[in-house]
């Protein structure tokens, strides 16, 4: 029997076993962030930011970051209809009100052109979703915000590894999360990671991350703001330190299974791959293909096909419009169209070539078919 390919999983080695079990041995009492810390320092210095806080989840940090910037009641925040919940999710929680726009038919991430024409005098930020490592176009959202006074944050969870003429994904905005999720290129099976390099901003969310706990505030327990709690542990830095150690490593990993696709699925008219332009580099965290209208393969058609083949598949992320919580947003025609004609591939770290190819197979296969 064929083994079942996973569409993803981690690259964990004794380097990480290694941390993790020294933190559970020794990692309590006065020594109870020693990882924690030591990961947020090795993150910002990676990033090439000032600052960086340890959470719980993506999620957890985003929401930070939009209360540390005082969004709530009565703002607007602009981010695209293609997206998966947990970037829009802190908007609601806050009070905001999510403004959807259309995505770009290459890079699949926010539209500048529909930004601009969404801003009102509400709105408060433009949320920049990296889209399966894809860049948004930063130059043009960075030039919107500055002119018209808004803030522009970047969420990197699947971006980590990609760049910007340069410049990290995540590193350029007011702010940037990332998320370390079983499923991302560098994991601490779940957490996150806020980083900014306004002081300001970093002093306010580090009151908010620790229930509102002022440092500088002499009285023990004495909370001066209701805050949150989104801590990541001490044995999930752990991990994170070492996978961190490894990051090249584990970028270029993902980026070799990206550009294996690309190889074997040359020949194919009517299938684009994550994009790549130039002036810029893409992690790779998700190698996805969408199909051109003309070929007539379907989401459902790649699902089945796929399962029947023994490789675990997973779809293009639904536009959020067409969740039951939002309004329905038919003028965001690529949004709703790319979804339904897309798949995301299995990249798990140690995939092989052998692994590749019998994905590339059932791709050619439909249009055989």
């Amino acid at each position: 029997m064929t083994d079942r390919i996973a569409y993803t999983k981690p690259s964990i080695t004794e380097l990480e076993v290694a941390y993790a079990t020294e933190a559970a041995r020794t990692g309590w009492g006065a020594r109870c962030y020693d990882y924690i810390f030591r990961f947020e320092r090795a993150f910002a210095s990676h990033l090439g930011t000032a600052h960086a806080i340890a959470t719980s989840s993506c999620t957890g940090a985003m929401h930070l970051g939009l209360a540390g910037l005082g969004i709530g009641p009565g703002d607007e925040v602009i981010l695209a209809d293609t997206n998966w919940i947990a970037s829009v999710a802190p908007v609601l929680h806050l009070g905001a009100t999510p403004v959807l726009v259309d995505i770009l038919e290459d890079s699949w991430c926010l539209d500048p052109a529909q930004v601009e024409a969404a801003i009102t005098p509400r709105t408060k930020a433009i949320l920049a979703v990296h889209l399966y490592g894809s860049m948004c176009d930063m130059d043009r959202l960075l030039d919107i915000g500055a002119r018209h006074g808004v803030a522009v944050i970047e969420d990197a969870a699947e971006a980590l590894g990609s760049e910007w003429r340069g410049r990290p994904a995540g590193s350029m905005g007011a702010f940037g999360t990332f998320s370390f999720h079983g499923t991302k290129t560098v994991t601490t099976g779940e957490g996150g990671m806020f980083v900014t390099s306004d002081r300001a901003l970093f002093e306010r969310v580090s009151i908010l991350a620790n229930h509102g706990r002022d440092p500088a505030e002499p009285r023990q327990f004495f909370p001066t703001v209701t805050g949150y709690k989104f801590k990541m542990g001490n044995v999930a830095a752990a991990i994170g330190c070492a996978q961190l150690e490894r990051i090249d490593e584990l970028v270029a990993g993902k980026r070799r299974i990206l550009a294996r696709y690309r190889d074997l699925l040359s020949g194919l008219e009517g299938v684009t791959l994550n994009a790549e332009p130039e002036g810029t580099v893409n992690g790779a965290w998700m190698p996805t293909a969408v199909f051109a209208p003309e070929t007539g393969i379907t989401r459902e058609r790649l699902m089945v096909a796929f399962e029947q083949a023994g490789i675990d598949a997973r779809v293009f992320f639904w536009p959020l419009s067409e969740l039951p919580m939002f309004e329905a947003r038919p003028e965001n025609t690529r949004a709703r169209d790319i979804a339904g004609r897309a798949i995301n591939l299995p990249s798990y770290h140690d995939m092989d070539e052998a692994a590749q190819v019998r994905v590339a197979a059932v791709v050619k296969g439909l249009f055989k078919g």
